[in-house]
């Protein structure tokens, strides 16, 4: 789509060129940004020009750049180290979004954190591993748990100038047994649930709700809880909504179903 109220762009090389005048929004991927009209845009600023790298392994795990594209994380998956189990969840997240391949090579992970919908694919993989967002802003940089950042369907805690660098995966989410799923009521329409759950090294289970709740559940155990413990935690969750897409009691059903169908993977 031609975004006719644009009138300027510039790429941003340094830090200070991340610094927005009036009119002015980040552009990484722009898969959602040349979807549909942007009137209040009146200029551009390409994030790509940053040459983040966009992935970097350390002892503490995954560091996932903004501009990270979903294509280049879903081919790290096929080689991530042994030990990274829980990497095999990348693709079942990836195969959750509503996007074709060329659209995998476009889109950033950083653009659907940030989009925050609450189908929001890469919402579900990095709240389902703990992930942690690292955003820079006029007074300095912050850290704070995705499943923060994301505050309902479409919104997020970033405030006017803050952009999100990247995304931290810990290394002890990565090494944890973990399964995802998701439904939809038509067979390539939009999630209408997705329910991942992992179990980490030390045997504490962590069981995550999105697309059904407008945004993200996170429910915690020591262990792998007993159905009836799972069932009351999805039950509690709230903010299920009812769209087009499914209803509100539609969604809290099939979320306790997938739920316990991995729970029992994971026992």
């Amino acid at each position: 789509m031609d975004i006719t109220t644009v009138r300027s762009y510039r790429v941003a090389r340094t830090r200070d060129d991340l610094v927005l005048g009036a009119g002015e929004v980040v552009l990484a991927g722009g898969t959602w940004l040349m979807s549909e009209p942007q009137p209040q845009a009146t200029g551009l600023v390409d994030l790509t020009g940053m040459g983040w790298t966009p992935l970097e392994i350390d002892t503490d795990g995954l560091r996932i750049a903004a501009t990270c594209t979903i294509a280049e994380l879903v081919a790290f998956a096929r080689d991530a180290p042994a030990e990274w189990t829980a990497a095999a969840m990348i693709p079942d997240a990836a195969n959750a979004l509503l996007a074709s391949f060329k659209i995998w090579n476009t889109a950033t992970v950083g653009g659907n954190v940030c989009r925050a919908f609450a189908a929001g694919a890469m919402v579900s993989l990095c709240v389902a591993l703990d992930a942690v967002a690292e955003v820079w802003g006029p007074a300095g940089a912050r850290e704070l748990a995705v499943a923060d950042l994301v505050t309902g369907n479409g919104t997020t805690s970033l405030t006017p100038g803050e952009v999100l660098r990247g995304i931290r995966l810990p290394a002890h989410a990565l090494r944890a047994r973990a399964a995802l799923r998701k439904i939809a009521l038509a067979e390539h329409g939009r999630s209408g649930a997705v329910v991942t759950g992992r179990v980490d090294p030390n045997g504490a289970s962590v069981f995550t709700i999105t697309a059904a709740t407008l945004r993200p559940t996170v429910s915690r155990f020591d262990s792998v809880p007993t159905a009836a413990a799972l069932a009351a935690a999805v039950r509690a969750a709230p903010a299920y909504y009812s769209d087009p897409l499914g209803s509100a009691d539609w969604r809290r059903g099939v979320s306790e179903a997938l739920a316990e169908d991995i729970r029992r993977e994971l026992a």
